[in-house]
């Protein structure tokens, strides 16, 4: 006879992991789903296994508005060894290129105005982006080429950190969605010509999603033996992942009407001068996410929330 499988839940809300080395985000989603004993699950930006940090983990309803933590800005800091390339860009990969040169101080900051601002990047061989349907790694593990076309990123900030010793240099970049740190790392050595690669990666933000705000994974265990229950109550509203948004406020029979999908109409000398996405809430309850177009209010997702 098998074992009762564990009750499954309607939660709600954002839990913000500190991912440990070690683990994929797959992973670390499924066992905070266990945790927690919820429906549904997603996570907001992969980290690979060699990397920790900032992993924003959306449960049921949060799991709409994704996408918008996905678009925020990302922080990074991470330590770069230099004299070798490898095919994967950090330390888990093989050595393809090697260099005796190590890059001085002055030198390395001179080169990082070449990396700010928008600029094209190849991802690297060893990602999850998919060509004819199967994924680069899968292609590349497999020994076959490769074709990644270069693609054009944002870079606000690169910054050196510190320089611990003539192998290593640390770096912090705030970038846009799309971008590679690995690529960041091989593009770097290859523009001071002394190659270089990843050899730890952390990062410290998603969108309006900190470091300071996150939980290890022992935390939540911890929290866990109390109950299901102390965990959902940790939990970060949905409208954390929104705060890039403009938020506009509707009377319950508009938001009676959003609910159903219908659009509504703003009317009056009150109605919001805007465009474009917003986020709805009425009497303090979140209901859709809506476009403003025109002066009418359009439904775009919906929420299924106890009012």
């Amino acid at each position: 006879m098998s074992a009762p499988r564990t009750p499954k839940y309607d939660v709600n809300g954002w839990l913000i992991l500190d991912k440990p080395i070690g683990k994929t985000s797959t992973m670390a989603v499924a066992i905070l789903k266990r945790l927690i004993g919820a429906k549904k699950a997603g996570h907001a930006g992969t980290l690979d296994p060699l990397a920790s940090g900032v992993l924003p983990i959306a449960f049921g309803e949060a799991t709409k508005t994704v996408s918008f933590a996905m678009d925020g800005q990302k922080v990074y800091r991470f330590k770069v060894r230099w004299g070798a390339e490898t095919n994967t860009d950090d330390a888990e990969g093989e050595v393809i290129l090697c260099s005796d040169i190590r890059p001085q101080e002055q030198a390395i900051c001179a080169t990082l105005s070449r990396f700010t601002g928008p600029i094209e990047q190849t991802p690297p061989r060893f990602s999850a982006l998919k060509i004819n349907g199967r994924r680069a790694y899968d292609l590349a593990r497999d020994g076959a080429d490769v074709p990644l076309a270069p693609r054009l990123v944002q870079i606000d900030r690169f910054s050196l950190v510190e320089i611990p010793d003539a192998d290593h240099a640390v770096f912090e970049a705030e970038c846009g969605k799309g971008t590679y740190v690995r690529a960041l790392a091989r593009d770097l050595g290859q523009a001071l010509g002394c190659f270089g690669h990843i050899c730890e990666l952390r990062r410290t933000r998603v969108g309006s999603f900190i470091e300071e705000n996150s939980m290890t994974l022992e935390e939540i265990e911890e929290l866990a033996q109390s109950g299901s229950g102390a965990l959902v109550a940790s939990l970060l509203p949905i409208q954390s992942s929104l705060d890039g948004l403009p938020a506009l406020t509707v009377s319950r029979a508009d938001a009676d009407r959003l609910a159903q999908g219908r659009t509504v109409l703003l009317r009056g000398r009150d109605a919001p001068l805007l465009e474009g996405i917003v986020s709805v809430s009425t009497h303090g309850s979140l209901i859709a996410l809506a476009e403003i177009e025109r002066g009418a209010l359009h439904p775009r997702r919906i929420f299924h929330l106890p009012r």
